[in-house]
């Protein structure tokens, strides 16, 4: 202890910058030029600049001399990031963090920690990430990237480095490094004597700089408090496609596996690979000898399945239990079956298997039948009783593979058993129900007691399950009684078949004249009325209407009240459970509006890899997963087994869908299976998802690729893993499907009778409760949240990066037209004498043939269509983080993404948001402003606010009357573009005259307050 006291001299800290992530662009033209400067106990150090890169790497380690390690947990580490100007010898701040000398660890035990920038002050504008290792050494570093100072002076000499340009800072540091290497080959020849004869050692290897960008990698979808660990890699390949090549179909050739030699499995499973199993069928057992429950166990080397107990009242048993065991874990060359009471450990009766001698059934061969074999005791010797059992192999083509009980799901609690199995599922057939609220006659008014008259305030509600609505209050009108209340309004629900629920038509009258509903409403009428007695259409023709009676619940009623309604499910309309652009199914309700289909989807589910861990179980160090992959398209939905306790999960399923539209999307999407524990009051989390358009897909191909699965949690954006996928389209009849491209999307009804936005969005929440509840009962259920999550029911939620990803999507669109623009802007200055002339000669060209302009025009662009056939996309389309401004998105729009609605944020949080979308708002009414100005300054030249502009107008259309009809329109058009384009020598720097007189003109921006 004494000798840590005093410092011998040794004790070197060692900060080792890694890089950095996501940068403030400082320097005005989007980017920044970064370095590094690292204090502590008044030694200073930097690194070299990385010009122009928002997301730097650096690899360079800073060497620090510590005097007194018991006193390092009291010292602090600051690492600040600056931008250096190189136009102004100036630097500019980027961000700093403080790292206390407590974390500070010893080599070989630290890792890179990611540290977030902060601010030096109130109004500093500071966001990204830094990643730092440090650690205490004692050993001498002998790297070019390594960058040491000495502690006496030090600080003086990094003042002047500050002031100086990045070049001469670094000449002064190898001068610096020169001499503290030649104060302590002074110090310490017989240390450097030692290293000597161990020989040279080894440099380490940092990956090439210019290939790599980091990326931030969490361990957990959940936010993790402190420093967490980074992982760099290249971030161009990180959240990209990639092409794999499996071997489909048990074959071995190369991408999609396809062969003309096929087997029969292969013909139906052909887009996945082959997995081989044991199947072991255990049917029932007869003349047993057992007083107690009886189960059957199948054990194949450290695999054991048991069947259910049966009941000892009969000595023949039946199970009639299916177990599969992974031909690729099997320990063993014999499967056994055991015969136990339930009570027991001891078994019974026993028979074996050699598995040499198992035959291999391929289908669509008829399923093995079973056979009855006699059981043997634990001597050996005969017992009486018989076992029927039929053993055999196969894959997972077979018949009894989706029921069987999995070798890999051992460990799975019997009440989960059932959630872990692949089942297919159907969305209930959905309707939108109208209900037209037409009148009503003879209501009963309830009378206050005051004795004086009142008009009542008469509305009707409508209830079908958990659907509410209201008719607004009924006006006044001459031509009506107080009695006989007018509404005439068209309300919609949504209802699933079969039918079970019924219309509730109640007329409210508002005693107490707020502007809400609730206890002032008192009921003075009821009708019900079952939805199954509702008339079906198929098109806008209008259904009759019909009067119901009222029962008011007072039988002295002397008044006979009824109610005016029109009813129709709507047949013709399609039910959007999805949002449109993501929509997997746009045809109508009524089978009979139907179109053939156009072609046919096949998706194998093949694998997943380096899925993120989601939950620790006992007796394990890392993190597990228990994943199954949701697939949807149309009203069919499958869900694959759960691979238990598995990071890498090998699925290979296959399934097919009937595709009616080729402008559809299918999604498939990821989750962990929360209830494989029994608890079925737990929520599945979501891993990831990927959506794939056909339309994108060349039909007859496999696509066989890897598709990243990214998620925005509220710490960012992250991946989760790799989802394997084969996907294959084909088509029948190819005129169908390009016939399908002139169709409209939606069907008839939609365009005939439109429905306002809000209340298709109103719907499409109801469609999705509806289609939840559903799936929700079925066995194994498919939760709420995996459906909310596969129906995108949140994506209209607003959002500051979705904003942003949609204003550059506009401005990518329009790109096109800003690129010609600044072309004829190019041939305007005459930079280029040439090509300015050429273009001159062609608008003149032209002008003479106008004839020829568009057959060029669309000739030209025929040409770019053929000429970017060769580099058209080989791939589909995936969830891109660039393009949905994931990865620089500030962590406050993310919590502010993330809040619930309505927000649980705190005042001066929301405070805050408010005054952002104010100031953003704020801008664009300035740009609604500006462009209502203009038009109306084109409304004002034929409105005489300015007299005078309008008579200066109106002269001037009455001489480009005569002009125009005097001269002729290719002489006016040459001489219009030959002015426009003339040099610039021949132009003045001032607005055109036609200019300045337009902006003359008045609007009504004075008259606004």
């Amino acid at each position: 202890m004494s000798e840590a006291k005093t410092g011998t001299g040794n004790e070197k800290l060692v900060v080792e910058i890694v890089g950095a992530h996501n940068l403030m662009p400082k320097d005005g033209e989007g980017s920044s030029s970064p370095f590094v400067e690292v204090e502590f106990e008044n030694q200073r150090l930097r690194t070299k600049v990385k010009p122009k890169d928002l997301n730097p790497i650096w690899n360079e380690k800073l060497v620090f001399h510590v005097i007194d390690v018991n006193d390092l947990r009291h010292k602090t580490l600051e690492i600040s990031v600056y931008n250096e100007k190189r136009s102004s010898n100036s630097r500019s701040f980027l961000g700093k963090v403080r790292v206390l000398g407590s974390s500070v660890g010893r080599e070989g035990e630290s890792v890179v920690q990611l540290y977030t920038l902060e601010k030096r002050s109130l109004f500093s504008s500071v966001r990204g990430e830094i990643s730092v290792k440090h650690y205490m050494t004692t050993t001498a570093e002998n790297s070019e990237n390594v960058r040491r100072v000495n502690g006496s002076g030090s600080s003086k000499k990094s003042k002047k480095v500050q002031n100086l340009s990045s070049s001469m800072a670094i000449q002064q540091q190898q001068q610096q490094q020169q001499q503290i290497a030649l104060h302590n080959h002074n110090r310490g020849n017989q240390q450097q004597n030692q290293q000597n004869a161990q020989g040279q050692r080894m440099l380490p290897f940092y990956p090439n700089q210019g290939e790599i960008k980091p990326l931030v990698i969490a361990a957990l979808p959940g936010p993790m408090p402190g420093p967490r660990p980074v992982v760099y890699s290249n971030g161009s390949s990180e959240f990209s496609l990639k092409e794999t090549k499996p071997c489909l179909g048990g074959t071995g050739s190369g991408v999609g596996g396809l062969t003309s030699h096929k087997d029969k499995t292969s013909s139906t499973y052909d887009l996945v690979e082959q997995m081989q199993y044991l199947y072991v069928r255990i049917v029932k057992a007869k003349d047993l000898s057992v007083s107690g429950e009886v189960v059957s166990e199948v054990k194949l080397g450290n695999y054991r399945g048991v069947t259910k107990k049966v009941s000892s009242n009969s000595s023949n048993p039946e199970w009639n239990q299916v177990f599969a065991f992974s031909k690729e874990s099997i320990q063993s060359s014999v499967v056994e079956l055991f015969v136990k009471e339930g009570n027991k450990d001891e078994y019974t009766g026993r028979v074996w298997f050699d598995l040499s001698e198992i035959p291999t059934r391929v289908p669509p061969d008829s399923p093995l039948a079973p056979q009855w074999y006699k059981i043997e005791n634990r001597n050996g010797g005969r017992s009486n009783g018989e076992i029927m059992v039929s053993v055999w192999f196969g894959t997972q083509a077979d018949e009894a593979f989706a029921e069987a009980w999995h070798s890999k799901a051992g460990n799975v609690h019997i009440e989960g058993l059932s959630s872990i199995k692949s089942k297919v599922y159907l969305s209930p057939k959905l309707w939108y129900l109208r209900v037209s609220v037409i009148e009503a006659q003879d209501v009963a008014i309830i009378d206050k007691g005051s004795g004086l008259m009142r008009f009542p305030e008469l509305s009707a509600k409508l209830q079908v399950g958990s659907q509410i609505l209201r008719t607004a209050v009924a006006s006044a009108s001459p031509t009506q009684s107080f009695s006989n209340p007018y509404w005439n309004e068209d309300l919609m629900f949504v209802v699933a078949e079969p039918f079970e629920d019924c219309i509730t038509v109640v007329v409210e009258d508002r005693l107490g004249g707020g502007a809400l509903g609730g206890q002032n409403d008192v009921a003075v009428g009821r009708v019900q009325i079952p939805v199954s007695a509702v008339e079906r259409r198929t098109g806008d023709t209008p259904v009759g209407s019909r009067w119901f009676s009222l029962d008011n619940g007072n039988n002295n009623n002397r008044f006979g009240s009824r109610i005016h309604l029109r009813l129709s499910l709507d047949g013709g309309y399609h039910v959007l459970d999805e949002a449109t652009m993501y929509s997997s199914d746009v045809r109508p309700t009524a089978k009979e509006l139907w179109k053939p289909q156009v072609g046919l989807l096949e998706i194998g589910i093949l694998s997943a890899t380096g899925l993120m861990p989601m939950k620790v179980r006992d007796g394990k160090c890392g993190g597990t997963a228990d994943s199954y992959c949701v697939a949807k398209y149309g009203p069919k939905w499958v869900r694959t087994r759960t691979v238990v306790d598995s990071l890498c999960p090998k699925w290979n399923e296959q399934y097919t869908w009937e595709v009616y539209d080729p402008c559809t999307v299918v999604t498939v999407g990821v989750f962990d299976n929360a209830r494989v524990n029994g608890n079925n009051n737990s929520q599945d989390v979501r891993i990831g998802k990927v959506r794939i358009r056909l339309s994108t897909l060349e039909t007859g191909r496999v696509y066989t690729h890897s598709y990243p699965l990214i998620v925005l949690h509220a710490t960012g954006v992250k991946k989760t893993g790799e989802l394997h996928l084969a996907v294959r389209l084909s088509c029948g009849n190819a005129v169908n499907m390009l016939q399908m491209y002139a169709l409209p999307l939606l069907p008839k009804m939609h365009y005939t009778q439109p429905l306002s936005v809000h209340m298709l969005e109103r719907l499409r929440y109801q469609s999705l409760n509806a289609v939840a509840a559903k799936l929700s009962r079925a066995e194994p259920p498919l939760g709420r949240e995996v459906v909310e999550y596969m129906l995108d029911h949140d994506f209209h939620v607003w959002s500051m990066r979705r904003s942003k990803a949609n204003f550059f999507r506009l401005v990518n669109v329009i790109s096109g037209l800003v690129a010609v623009a600044k072309l004829v802007e190019v041939m305007r200055s005459w930079i280029k004498p040439v090509y300015s002339t050429v273009f001159v000669l062609a608008v003149l060209f032209m002008v003479l043939f106008p004839e020829l302009l568009l057959p060029c025009l669309f000739l030209y662009t025929a040409a770019v269509g053929v000429w970017r056939f060769r580099r058209r996309p080989r791939y589909p389309p995936h969830m891109d983080a660039r393009i949905s401004h994931a990865e620089t998105v500030f962590p406050d729009e993310l919590d502010e993404e993330f809040d619930t609605f309505p927000t649980s944020r705190g005042f001066d949080v929301v405070r805050m948001r408010y005054d952002r979308v104010r100031s953003i708002a704020g801008r664009v009414q300035t740009v609604v402003g500006d462009m209502a100005s203009q038009g109306e300054r084109v409304q004002a030249l034929l409105s005489w606010r300015d007299p005078r502009a309008t008579f200066l107008f109106l002269v001037f259309c009455l001489f480009a009357a005569v002009g125009f009809y005097a001269v002729p329109v290719k002489l006016t058009v040459a001489i219009f573009g030959l002015y426009y384009l003339r040099p610039p020598r021949f132009r003045r720097k001032l607005p055109s005259r036609g200019l300045s007189f337009f902006r003359r003109l008045p609007s009504r921006a004075d008259s606004l307050l």
